[in-house]
């Protein structure tokens, strides 16, 4: 409480402490004495030289400098990055607010830089929107000893001993707004006198890396957090777009069954590490055993989930991305729903991010008593229970998605039971900082077994549906790195994300009826899944496979389109 005192307390003109909004508290720990412009440049130097590790070692990866152009241009950096700090906090903070502000701050930026410094993690727009839409549970993954460590050292201890500053009262007003003014220029004079002194390759840098400044803190999430706000805030957004008015489905010749398809939204599954992809490992045995195609190239709409299950949904996809017109229409299911087809999404992870708005949501997200459950979250195979019982009042055509929770990091072991852990030693612990990077990699691979025995699973339950023609389409939302050039996780920036975040791995199971009602030549599907496919093709196939016309399914995209036993069979 003294702490808390000593932020919300004000001083007299000797520097004292006097009374403060919220009582006396206690007696306060007397700190140095500083005129407010100096605790401003105080703290922008320490978010520099402590808080920035990421930024400074991406700008020495990225310049291709080296010798005194290199140390030419981290002077230049640094004084420009040190001045915006003071800009910022230099206009936002007063006499009053200084202490708070700072404080909250140093706490934030600390708990950024530790994962931009252990994970690679550029606090973009969308990972920004990722933190919040992030649950408990998935948070509380990454909520590691480590990561409590890092923040307490580098982001609560700084703001305890910025709170026991003794904040020296400026003379008059017309002095404190002098020192203020001072302050705002020699900080503008400092960034464009470090900015002509390394202008070429500081300019190359930034013209040439533009994602790099996703690593600057605390700007980086401060830009994006204002971003995020500044898109929930609009005042007009207008109404939800219709797609596909048109939509109607072909009916089925006398006789026929009703179509069950079942779409499998995939996370954090990469396609190196697929094992029908050519993966050294054998991490796909079940689906080997089966009768699948799968694509063996394909690129996801983003590097999170965020951006991917909303895109891989839309008429719109990657090829014509914008977010705000995506997030403005309705998705596939509405078309499909349209159509008079029923849809119901299942659910075990943060949920369906607007694609299923309206419709029919089941969530499994909340850990029940059960032997797939722990105290945080429930295995995949839990959206198996009661499926046909949640379709049986549909006498026709039923399109459900199971959205899973799959290879969610950092806790890879938490994804998959003991008779999976086939690969040892595994990491057991959810700071990846703790493991080397091949049990890593082992409890990654046993995770992507226990996607393999999911999907095992559904596909023997559809076979053995008798009212049904089945089919199932597996599709991961993105990729994750594993260590590769020092990056964990997933998210980051789509222009620099790698092949290990954005390819995704892909596999279409159909029953014999399936096939037949479709008229499909299997073989012709196999030949063209070695051709590359992505996220953008998941709309028009899904149509094209549920046999629904509208103007809005572009056959180019329809993976199935030419494959026709009717139409010659041209891939």
């Amino acid at each position: 409480m003294d702490y808390l005192k000593k932020c919300f307390s004000r001083s007299d003109r000797q520097g004292r402490a006097v009374s403060d909004p919220l009582g006396r508290l206690g007696r306060h720990v007397r700190g140095p004495q500083l005129g407010i412009s100096t605790l401003i440049i105080v703290v922008a130097l320490y978010f520099t030289l402590f808080l920035n590790n990421a930024f400074f070692a991406e700008v020495i990866a990225k310049s291709g400098v080296d010798g005194a152009a290199r140390a030419l241009l981290l002077l230049s950096t640094a004084a420009i990055l040190t001045s915006l700090n003071v800009l910022f906090l230099g206009l936002l903070c007063t006499r009053w607010t200084v202490k708070p502000v700072v404080s909250l701050l140093l706490v934030l930026s600390a708990a950024a830089a530790y994962n931009s410094d252990n994970y690679s993690v550029y606090f973009d727009a969308s990972m920004v929107r990722n933190v919040l839409k992030t649950d408990s549970a998935e948070a509380g993954e990454l909520l590691t000893w480590g990561f409590f460590l890092a923040v307490l050292m580098k982001g609560v201890f700084p703001a305890v001993v910025a709170c026991t500053v003794r904040i020296r009262r400026p003379s008059s007003l017309a002095s404190a707004v002098l020192a203020r003014v001072l302050l705002l220029g020699v900080s503008v004079v400092v960034i464009t006198g470090a900015a002509f002194a390394s202008f070429d390759n500081l300019s190359s840098l930034m013209r040439n890396h533009k994602p790099v400044r996703y690593l600057a803190t605390p700007g980086n999430y401060l830009a994006s957090i204002a971003k995020v706000v500044r898109e929930q805030t609009r005042a007009e957004r207008g109404p939800i777009q219709v797609v596909g008015p048109d939509a109607r489905m072909k009916p089925h010749p006398p006789g026929a069954k009703p179509h069950f398809l079942v779409i499998v939204v995939g996370e954090t599954v990469r396609a190196q590490n697929w094992g029908l992809n050519g993966y050294s490992r054998q991490t796909t045995p079940q689906l080997a055993a089966s009768d699948v195609v799968n694509f063996s190239d394909v690129t996801a709409c983003g590097s999170n989930t965020e951006v991917s299950v909303p895109c891989m949904f839309s008429v719109y996809g990657r090829r014509d991305y914008d977010r705000d017109k995506i997030r403005g229409s309705e998705s596939l299911l509405h078309v499909l729903e349209r159509a008079g087809i029923k849809t119901l999404w299942r659910d075990n992870q943060t949920g369906c991010k607007g694609v299923c708005a309206d419709l029919a949501f089941e969530s499994f997200r909340v850990p029940i008593k059960d032997g797939l459950c722990d105290d945080q979250a429930c295995r995949d195979e839990i959206m198996l229970r009661g499926l046909h019982d949640a379709i049986d009042d549909n006498p026709g055509d039923v399109v459900v998605v199971l959205h899973q929770l799959g290879n969610h990091g950092p806790s890879y072991y938490k994804r998959y039971p003991e008779v999976l852990r086939r690969f040892t030693p595994d990491c057991r612990n959810a700071d990846l900082g703790k493991c080397t990077r091949q049990q890593i990699v082992n409890a990654y691979d046993n995770a992507v077994l226990a996607t393999d025995d999911f999907l095992g699973k559904a596909i023997r339950m559809l076979e053995q549906d008798q009212s049904h023609d089945t089919g199932l389409i597996y599709v991961s939302d993105h990729g994750e790195s594993l260590g590769e050039a020092n990056v964990y996780l997933h998210g980051l920036p789509y222009a620099i994300a790698p092949d290990t975040q954005i390819k995704v791995p892909m596999v279409m199971w159909m029953s014999e009826g399936m096939k037949s009602s479709n008229n499909l030549d299997l073989q012709c599907v196999r030949d063209r899944s070695k051709r590359p496919a992505s996220h953008d093709n998941l709309f028009h196939s899904v149509l094209g496979l549920m046999q629904v016309r509208t103007k809005s399914l572009d056959e180019s995209l329809n993976l199935f389109s030419g494959c026709s036993i009717n139409s010659g069979s041209t891939p």
